[in-house]
Formats: structure tokens, sequence, C-alpha cells
């Protein structure tokens, strides 16, 4: 009986795997692209016709080819990239497999010039369906000039495919963008039917976002740089108010290869915590640089999905930079009204991102009174029964446990070291909004959100230092718990005895609590842990974060002060001078901003004036 399993033909080999790799024309200027930067490369010049579709034509200035190596590079698996196992864990160029022309080539016809710089002549190649039909001496300028004609013509199938001429050409540019963008130091020139699009000199990267996005989304961003144990990030983040309603302008670079990664993507975002509004997109250019051995590139023909050796890593590195960089600006929301009864009042974000770094975040509120700090308002709201509240007495600073104990006035600092200045009177609304008189116009701080915010910050700190202040119960707390809670609860019980819990757990149901945080409002005892475990199970927004980080929010959010309870003027300053010593006061743990301002020139607005 005849055999049932033939091997392919190479010249049909060839065309499967050429639909890996080339996909539309855009794949094939990104691997001409690629092998011209492996070549070194310091000029690069794109040439398209009908979208890629009738002629791709690229030449750069690099090291070129000997005649053996022009012809030898069209075949498959034939690379100068690797040669062992150990390579192929090391990878520190675009290509490897060898599989880029001879995919290339395999549909569509191509004619390659190149010449190295010592030798004085250089050499033409021509293939057609991959078939090599001429290899011959020309005359040809350093480098390597290659041009794909009439891509997909020996498969119709894959050509009738192909989108209209615009969307080719939009994922053609978006190849080139992605080149620029991670090599700003190669100048660029980019042709579409004999029109310029762009000629790009060697460049700082902000100055090549400006050449590729225009003035104003570069000056939308601003630049930061993060230095991990296993891993550096730069690059650009856009401000919250020039966000996108699409991720089309957010780039990933790994080790300046473009990469796409949704968890690094979702890391980015989370990075915001909601400072954007929903449905829209931060505008960013991030650059990872990591060992190559703790990264495996080659996972798909096209070398644009990665897998990370810790991924769980790499998206907290990735989420804590973006939060730290976001931090070190002020990202204060404006509320913006519409109109009357209008159902778009929202708060639009705004903020102007300097370049000096984290010393232009507000460090404290006060900054915003301008002459409003003494202008004396009446108190509304503050009732005068106040909770009693663990740590009261300590100073602005907020330097014991989670009370908002303080000063009734503050030190000036500058150059009137020792002044005392009146504290500005606050007011309460509907005892849930701190509200905040300040030099053009008002500030409106969400309490509950806010002590939120200081509780998370200081809890995180806690981890590993078991040196929170333990409130011991008179009398210990017996608890009855499901056998799933118990469990997960001994499995975090390191973790809770550094928020301050002291408790022992008997049999599979049992919990007894005899001693809570000193943040724990009196009367709170019984319900406290319940109310974490329930919150730290049902949060679905801390995928990908450490436990501890989820405990955190849990605590932080049950443990804050509530809206509907009354603040003195005391604890409303302490407060607020805790909130703006933390590192993200913008935003509580869970993404809920704290605080807005509305501005006098809104105000004037509404009411009607003109002056």
């Amino acid at each position: 009986m005849a055999s049932l399993i033939k091997i392919l033909p190479e010249h049909l080999a060839n065309k499967i795997a050429a639909g890996e790799v080339v996909q539309r024309p855009a794949s094939v200027i990104k691997e001409l692209l690629e092998n011209a930067l492996d070549a070194h490369a310091t000029s690069i010049t794109v040439i398209l016709k009908d979208a890629g579709k009738s002629l791709i034509q690229v030449v750069d200035d690099g090291d070129g080819m000997s005649p053996e190596d022009a012809v030898l590079a069209f075949a498959r698996h034939s690379t100068s990239k690797i040669a062992s196992y150990e390579d192929l864990e090391n990878i520190r160029t675009f290509g490897f497999r060898g599989e880029a022309l001879a995919s290339v080539a395999a549909v569509s016809q191509v004619e390659l010039k190149t010449r190295r710089e010592e030798t004085p002549v250089g050499t033409k190649v021509v293939v057609h369906g991959g078939t090599v039909l001429d290899s011959s001496e020309d005359t040809s300028p350093r480098g390597t000039t290659i041009m794909v004609k009439n891509l997909f013509y020996n498969t119709p199938a894959r050509r009738n495919f192909l989108k209209s001429d615009t969307t080719e050409f939009h994922h053609c540019l978006e190849a080139v963008h992605r080149i620029a963008l991670a090599y700003p130091e190669i100048g660029m020139t980019f042709f579409s039917d004999t029109e310029k699009i762009f000629s790009l000199r060697s460049s700082t990267l902000q100055k090549r976002l400006a050449d590729l996005f225009g003035e104003k989304a570069a000056g939308s961003a601003f630049y930061f740089e993060e230095q991990h144990p296993t891993v550096t990030l730069h690059g650009f983040l856009g401000k919250p108010d020039f966000s996108r309603k699409t991720r089309a302008e957010q780039y990933i670079f790994l080790n300046r290869r473009f990469i796409l990664n949704r968890s690094i993507s979702h890391a980015v975002l989370k990075g915001y915590e909601h400072l954007l509004e929903k449905g829209s997109f931060p505008f960013f250019t991030l650059f990872l640089t990591l060992d190559p051995r703790k990264v495996d590139v080659n996972v798909h023909p096209s070398k644009m999905e990665v897998k990370f050796e810790d991924e769980s890593l790499m998206y907290r590195t990735v989420y804590h930079s973006v939060q730290h960089a976001l931090s070190a600006h002020d990202l204060l929301p404006v509320m913006e009204v519409k109109g009357p009864g209008s159902q778009s009042d929202r708060a639009a974000f705004t903020s102007a991102f300097p370049d000096k770094g984290s010393v232009n975040r507000i460090m404290n509120w006060r900054e915003l009174l301008g002459g409003g700090a003494e202008s004396g308002h009446a108190s509304l709201g503050s009732g005068q029964i106040q909770p009693e509240r663990g740590g009261t007495g300590s100073d602005v600073k907020g330097g014991r446990d989670g009370g908002f104990g303080a000063t009734g006035a503050v030190q000036q600092g500058g150059d009137l070291p020792g002044v005392q200045i009146p504290a500005p009177v606050l007011m309460q609304l509907h005892a849930k909004y701190i509200l905040i008189p300040i030099e053009n116009g008002v500030m409106l701080v969400d309490q509950h959100a806010a002590h939120e915010r200081v509780l998370y910050e200081r809890t995180v700190k806690c981890f590993g230092r078991h040196s929170a202040p333990v409130q011991q119960l008179l009398f210990p707390i017996v608890q009855e718990m499901p056998a799933g809670d118990v469990a997960l609860l001994q499995e975090m019980l390191p973790l809770m005895e550094d928020l301050g819990f002291s408790f022992k757990i008997f049999g599979k149901t049992t919990v007894i609590l005899d001693g809570v945080p000193a943040d724990i409002r009196p009367g709170n005892e019984k319900t406290i842990l319940r109310d974490i475990l329930d919150l730290y199970k049902e949060d679905e927004h801390n995928v990908g974060l450490e436990p501890r980080e989820k405990l955190a929010k849990s605590y932080s959010c049950r443990a804050a002060v509530k809206a509907g309870e009354s603040l003195n003027q005391t604890e409303m300053q302490a407060l607020l001078d805790q909130l703006f010593a933390t590192e993200v006061p913008y935003v509580c743990p869970h993404g809920r901003p704290v605080s807005i301002k509305i501005s006098v020139t809104e105000l004037d607005k509404r009411f009607g004036r003109t002056s």
C-alpha cells in the first residue's frame, strides 16, 4: 500500500511558511527594516507604491553582504545571528530564525542589490516566487537596497484578503513609526506613491515623538526612568487630558524591539488608576531593558509576542513604575461644568507636567491656599461629638497610626523658621466632603477616599517591619467562619500580624480575635475581619498584584473613616496634611478620585458673571 504521507515540495513549504511571517505589506516592511538595523544602518529610506502591494523598497547604508551571502540569505533557515542553542537563549538581534527573506521571496518578485565597504563591486540577486533567477555583479552603494514587487502575485487568494490601499498604508506607516521611535538616532525617510511622508534626521526620543505625532502630543507627555534589579524602564507617559479613545498610540519596546503584550499594557493602564475617563486610553512610549535570557522572543514568527520568565513580577514592576512616575506630577482634577442640568458634567483631568520631577508635586495642601488661608470662613457640618480614634495627639506629619491628631497652627517654612501662621477654617459638607477655599477657587476632598489613600500607603510600608501598634481587646471576640475563610486567614497570618492584628485559629472554623490595629475605630472590632476578607475576595481589579497589596487595599477601605462621620477642624487638617504627603494623593487605592478643584472662572460662568 502506497504511503499517504508525503514530504511537501520546497516551493509549497515556503509558501506555507510565508503565511506566518508575511501577512500584509506592513509585515514585509517590518522584516526588511529589522534586517537593516541588524546590519548597523544609520540611514534608512522606505518607498511604497499602491500601499506596498505593487512595490516595497528599503534602502539602507548598513554593512551590506558578500556575493555568497546575498544568495544564501534567501534560503530557509539561513542566518548570521545564531549558531547554537546558547545563542538562541541570548538573542540580541532582531532576526535569528532565518525565515524572513525566504518567506518574502516565496510570495513576491524580489530584487536585491548590496555591497560591503571593502568590496569595490556590488552584487545583484533576483528571486521570483522563491526561485533565484539571477546572481551577478552590479554597481551599488555601500549597504543594501531591496525591492519587493507584486506581493502575493502567485497566491491570489492571499492578495484578495488585503484591505483597501488606505488601510494597508496605515499599517505600513505604523510599522515605520515603531522602528523610528525605537531608534531615534537613525535617520529615516518615507515615500508613498512619490509623496514624501516624512524625512527624519537623527534626534532625541522627545524630538522624534514631536516629528511623528506633532508638538502637541510630545508636549503632553513627560519623560520618566525607573531602575529595578532585573529591568530598567524609561519612556514618555501622556498626560491624562491627552487621552485617546483607542489604544492606537501605545508603544511597548523590549530591548528596543516592538512587542504586543496585554499584561504589560494592562499594567500601564492600571498605573493611571482611573486618572482617565472611562473608555479613554493613555498615550505612552515605554522601553523595557531586560536580560535576554529572562524572556523568550521565539514564541511566534512575527517575534512581536514574548514570554517573560516571571510574568507576575513584570506586571507589578511596570504597574508600580508608572504609578510612581505619575505621582511625581500634579494630577489634581479640575471640575469643568458643561451647563445647567447637563448630563455631561464630569471631572476633566488637567495639569501642566513640569520637568523638574517630584519636587513639583503638591506636598502640602496649604500650597493651594494663596490668599484664602486667612480669609476666614464659617464651618458647616462639624459635629460636636467626634469618634475616638487611635493615635490622636500625633503631629501634622501623621506620624502615628491612622489618627488625625494635629495642632491648630502650622509652622511656615522657607525664610521664616518658627513663624506660626493660622490654620485655615475648613468646612465639612454632609459629613462626606472637606471643602477647602483656595486661591483660585475651591477644592473638595472625599474624606473616605483620602483616609483610604493614607492608610493604604502606610499599610504597605508596614509589611515586613512587625512594628504596627496593636490594641489589645479586653474581651477577645470569638468568630465562626467558613473553613475556606479560615484557611485564607491562616495563609495571610504573617501579613495580618504586620498590620497589628492578633488572633488565634482553633479547628477549621473558629477564630479568636484578641488584638486589632490602632487604626480600627471602636465598635468595628467584631466585623473588621469579615469585612476585610469579603473585600479581599471580591476585588476583581487586583489581578496581578501581590497578596499583601490586595490586603492593604481591603484593609484601608474598611479601616478608613466613612461617609457620614463628622470630623472636627483638627482632624480635617491632619487628614489633609497626611494625604498630600502620600505618593499618590489624587486617587484612592481602588481608583476613585480623592479630590477635585472648581475654579473661580467656572463659578463665574455658572453665575453669569463677566468680571
